[in-house]
């Protein structure tokens, strides 16, 4: 069967247009098995990774179905609630929605933890077409009355999987006993499993299930690889791969905040600008941080999973997995901030002697293994005496060792 083209749907002309200027060409496959369905009023159970085009997936219908009710007199209360579970996601969410909308007269607003109440207590009061929400804040506003929710229309879950891993189950359940059970629901999960379905069930209607499983969960214009390095000598081969690339937007993934810090530290002793992205951060920094990296200025980012989860970054060149993710999942969601669309990317990966089992773990679930990139112990030893050097000729030792110390060796079978 032909695909359809975004122009073929019945949706309003002012989101095709919106569609065009923001050059999509056709729908993947996510869009193109959920925007009928939800056009159509139907719950939605989907399952897809990051990067599949989901947030347009449901942005485009819902939009649709906003305009063709859409009323002159102003109300205060929500028409559509977008949860998501951390802050950037919800502006990146709020964002699309906004680009997609624009011309429309909807308003679009996200609120979160992080920034002043009264501001978002007084926009909520104008009433509200599109609210983008973290949990935490949302169940505030709800508990505290500056919420009202019994005008909404459409309830969304955008990285269910993940909002249930944070702890929010209970939060979520709690949220039902506010919102019209007359309602459309669409559910947007990463994985499915027990937990997950039965969460789901529990909130959509004779739902319509799509599952977008590619044989390989790895965009294919990625090229992975990995080195074999010691914990303690991490810093060092950060250190040569971000001096060997200086043009190169590089996203690099540890385990944990204080990790993040010391890493940022440790670069810092080698006059390597980078900047840290966790939750311990203010949000007026993260902000701050996420536009700076975005537009090129900041070359160098570390973040933990939790932060980065789902955010769309243009441009990175190389994700660095400077410590393995514990999970293939994390693995694949971390390596999916690189590669999008059309472009290429790199993603590198340092693994331990106490990471080989997650490594394992991690190649079981893609199609083939990952590339070694093999040192020598000359090679090894060479990065870590060119970091320890401070004479004025280490320019010069670093032009030497730019001979590619990474030798590549064929792929294990």
């Amino acid at each position: 069967m032909q695909r359809m083209k975004f122009s073929d749907y019945t949706i309003s002309e002012v989101i095709k247009t919106n569609i065009i200027d923001l050059g999509y060409k056709k729908p993947t496959d996510i869009q193109f098995k959920a925007i009928p369905a939800i056009l159509k009023k139907e719950d939605v159970l989907a399952i897809a990774q990051t990067g599949t085009g989901k947030t347009a997936a449901f942005a485009i219908p819902t939009i649709e179905r906003l305009l063709a009710k859409q009323s002159k007199i102003r109300h205060n209360g929500v028409r559509c609630l977008v949860m998501v579970p951390t802050h950037e996601l919800a502006q990146q969410v709020k964002q699309s929605f906004q680009e997609l909308s624009r011309g429309s007269g909807l308003s679009i607003f996200a609120i979160h933890g992080g920034l002043a109440q009264d501001p978002q207590i007084q926009k909520l009061n104008a009433g509200v077409d599109v609210l983008v929400a973290t949990p935490g804040r949302m169940f505030d506003l709800v508990s505290q009355g500056h919420l009202n929710l019994s005008l909404l229309e459409i309830l969304i879950l955008d990285e269910a999987d993940h909002m249930l891993g944070l702890g929010f189950i209970k939060d979520i359940r709690d949220l039902m006993r506010h919102i019209p059970k007359r309602r459309q629901t669409l559910f947007f999960s990463a994985t499915i499993d027990e937990e997950i379905k039965k969460l789901a069930y529990s909130l959509v209607s004779n739902a319509i299930r799509i599952q977008i499983s590619p044989k390989n969960p790895v965009a294919k214009n990625i090229q992975h690889a990995v080195a074999m390095v010691e914990m303690d000598d991490k810093r060092f081969f950060l250190e040569n791969l971000i001096k060997n690339n200086p043009d190169q937007k590089m996203l690099v993934f540890v385990r944990t905040k204080v990790r993040a810090e010391r890493v940022m530290k440790a670069m810092e002793r080698v006059e390597i600008e980078t900047d840290t992205l966790h939750s311990d951060k203010e949000q007026k920094q993260r902000e701050e941080t996420m536009s700076r990296f975005r537009s090129g200025q900041l070359k160098v980012l570390i973040a933990t999973d939790i932060s980065a989860r789902g955010i769309d970054i243009p441009n990175v060149d190389q994700v660095i997995n400077y410590d393995l993710p514990e999970s293939a999942e994390q693995y694949v969601h971390r390596v999916g901030r690189t590669g999008r669309g059309t472009q290429k990317g790199q993603a590198i990966s340092f693994c331990s002697k106490e990471e080989k089992e997650v490594l394992s773990q991690i190649e079981e679930s893609l199609t083939e293994p990952i590339e070694r990139l093999e040192l020598s112990k000359g090679d090894y030893q060479l990065i870590k005496e060119l970091t320890e050097d401070d004479s004025k000729d280490w320019r010069k030792l670093m032009k030497d060792a730019e001979a590619a110390p990474f030798k590549k060796r064929k792929k294990k079978r």
